[in-house]
């Protein structure tokens, strides 16, 4: 007598995967996200494996996470996975103090970002 089972919000050539509260800000997530967005999972991981941004290795475990769940979860041909969506959004940000000169203050903010990963499965060219 369990609950109902929720409806699939992404088609049955999809799967997905998020990282939530991420310690980097949205701005410069997004340059990471913008560098595999369309390519194809093969070559996305390899884009990820050696770019300089520190997110970067944060990335490739969600994109392999993403894959994981494509072929375990959903049956899809690991081979023809390509990246449909990779979006990223503000979580929250953690406001600090730090004193300065003649009794003022000068604000610290430490932003925190979510991202989501959907790959999609192409289908075979005839």
């Amino acid at each position: 007598m369990g609950k109902k089972a929720d409806i699939r919000r992404l088609a049955d050539n999809e799967a997905a995967a998020s990282l939530r509260a991420v310690r980097i800000s949205p701005r410069k997530l997004n340059l990471v996200a913008e560098s595999i967005r369309g390519m194809k999972a093969e070559a996305a991981l390899a884009e990820l494996t050696f770019s300089n941004k520190r997110i970067s290795q944060d990335v490739k475990k969600l994109l392999e996470s993403a894959i994981a769940n494509a072929e375990n979860n959903h049956q899809l041909d690991v081979d023809r996975l390509y990246i449909k969506e990779a979006t990223v959004g503000k979580a929250f940000v953690m406001k600090r103090w730090r004193a300065r000169a003649r009794g003022r203050v000068g604000k610290i903010v430490k932003p925190f970002s979510n991202m989501r990963i959907v790959v999609c499965e192409r289908e075979e060219a005839e």
